[in-house]
């Protein structure tokens, strides 16, 4: 995916933040992909979506931090 506001394609905090909130399938497929591979992604999922638990409309957040949870557990 390309960032609006990122020069580069690996998974940052802001990266991360960016696929979750704008991201199509392909996007999100292609970031569980990479999880699964390197299991530190779904830590920094954990990060960036606890800034959104409060918001209960934020359903794509909420969604990612249940996925990450249980692969961490």
């Amino acid at each position: 995916m390309q960032h609006r506001h990122l020069t580069h394609e690996q998974y940052t905090l802001a990266a991360i933040d960016d696929i979750i909130a704008r991201g199509k399938r392909r996007d999100w497929a292609e970031l569980r992909q990479a999880a699964l591979v390197d299991r530190s992604l779904f830590e920094k999922v954990l990060r960036v979506c606890q800034a959104y638990v409060a918001d209960p409309y934020a359903q794509r957040y909420h969604f990612w931090k249940q996925y990450a949870e249980r692969h961490l557990a």
